[in-house]
């Protein structure tokens, strides 16, 4: 696997000792299983996998490296280079402009750009019209496009099931920057329609089985469907991708789901040709975390931690999943930790931050899940540690429990 050179001040000697001992003793990822870090009164249960993935530390490098040869220009990012707010203002700090906000509204005009500038197209990808509009204003474009490789490999798949005749079923939040991207490359080949969740896409299936009038699906899927999408014809041959931050159980339950109501409309013997088994476009890294996730959470713990971005889609079904099994408190960074007492967290049901007081359960000894999404750095996971250890006393000092951790 690639090394990637990302600014030191985002990487931990702490998680980095625990990530590459858990890789030296597990290489082929088959142990999900948390590192289990003692401190007597407090320990935490860290996920076997979190943090910058492969498609993040690429964008970051490229981002930097766009910094660092371009002194004189000015710089550019379409939108958010990942879901991170602290990533994000570090970029900023360094002079990089963001031209829309993650919903693709315009904060900065295209008509304001020059063959001189330099345009850093973000992990998350672009769609077909933005990058046709950049190259006709002369603006290089693909020295600096930090695209994620596996958003890319979504894209491919994507355009071969249009060739072959399929619809894509593209599993994502249609407001996303990586699905608006992906819907605009599926379209270029074959019609497209993006379904949120399993509940939609039971809506859709209603308009498959002819339970609700065919008229009736484009206003039911305004805005997410392409503009040659015959629902009469193309929902009877369907292919499923996703945005790869969303949970890869529910896409794949989904396309069981369409799979399933295929059948029951063209028998068993004929499903083959009216859907594609599309699972080989997941992203490896989301379904690391999210195995991950479920892993930590067959462990005893009094509460979890989720750290990350309030707009970072991954995090947010981490969370999901935590919240299911015990408390969980979804935080940015460790400032959100006031005191001993209390957190302001992220509540991502209402979209509103939200204080709680005693946190922390009153018990001799306590268990604390402690995970991120994809696009969380190191560094942040090593301060919310060290923070929430600072509240407990008599514990085990931290350089004695590392001595496990050992290369």
């Amino acid at each position: 696997m690639k090394t990637f050179d990302i600014p030191v001040f985002y990487r931990s000697n702490i998680i980095n000792k625990i990530k590459q001992f858990r890789k030296l003793g597990d290489p082929r990822k088959q142990d999900f299983s948390p590192t289990k870090l003692k401190f007597g009164s407090v320990n935490f249960l860290i996920a076997r996998h979190f943090g910058f993935c492969f498609g993040v530390e690429n964008a970051i490098e490229i981002a930097y490296k766009a910094i660092e040869e371009n002194p004189d220009k000015r710089i550019f990012l379409l939108s958010e280079m990942i879901h991170n707010p602290e990533v994000n203002r570090n970029l900023i700090e360094h002079g990089i402009q963001f031209l829309m906000d993650t919903y693709g509204n315009q904060l900065i005009s295209f008509n304001d750009l020059t063959p001189d500038d330099v345009v850093i197209i973000p992990a998350f990808g672009t769609t077909i019209e933005i990058e046709q509009l950049l190259i006709e204003k002369n603006i290089e474009v693909q020295k600096y496009n930090t695209t994620c490789p596996f958003v890319e490999k979504v894209w491919k798949r994507s355009y071969k099931l249009g060739l072959d005749g399929y619809a894509v079923v593209i599993h994502g939040k249609a407001q996303h920057e990586e699905t608006r991207a992906t819907f605009s490359h599926s379209s270029v080949s074959g019609p497209s329609v993006i379904v949120k969740d399993l509940e939609e896409t039971k809506l859709l299936a209603d308009f498959i089985i002819g339970k609700k009038p065919i008229t009736a699906f484009y206003e039911a899927f305004r805005g997410k469907y392409s503009n040659d999408f015959d629902a009469e014809v193309h929902l009877n041959k369907l292919g499923v991708v996703n945005q790869t931050t969303m949970l890869a159980t529910e896409t794949q339950e989904i396309a069981n789901y369409l799979k399933e109501v295929l059948i029951s409309k063209f028998g068993s013997e004929n499903y083959k040709k009216h859907f594609a088994d599309t699972r080989d476009t997941l992203c490896y890294a989301t379904n690391d975390n999210q195995r991950a996730t479920y892993a930590l959470l067959e462990a005893e713990a009094d509460i979890a931690i989720v750290v990350g971005g309030y707009n970072s889609s991954n995090t947010s079904h981490i969370v999901e999943l935590c919240e299911e099994k015990l408390p969980t408190y979804f935080i940015n960074t460790a400032d959100k930790i006031l005191n001993e007492n209390s957190i302001q967290h992220f509540d991502f049901h209402t979209k509103e931050e939200v204080l709680t007081e005693n946190f922390l359960p009153n018990k001799k000894s306590i268990n604390i899940i402690l995970t991120c999404g994809a696009s969380c750095p190191d560094a942040m996971i090593e301060d919310v540690m060290l923070k929430l250890l600072s509240y407990f006393n008599e514990t085990i000092p931290l350089k004695e429990v590392m001595k496990g951790f050992r290369l």
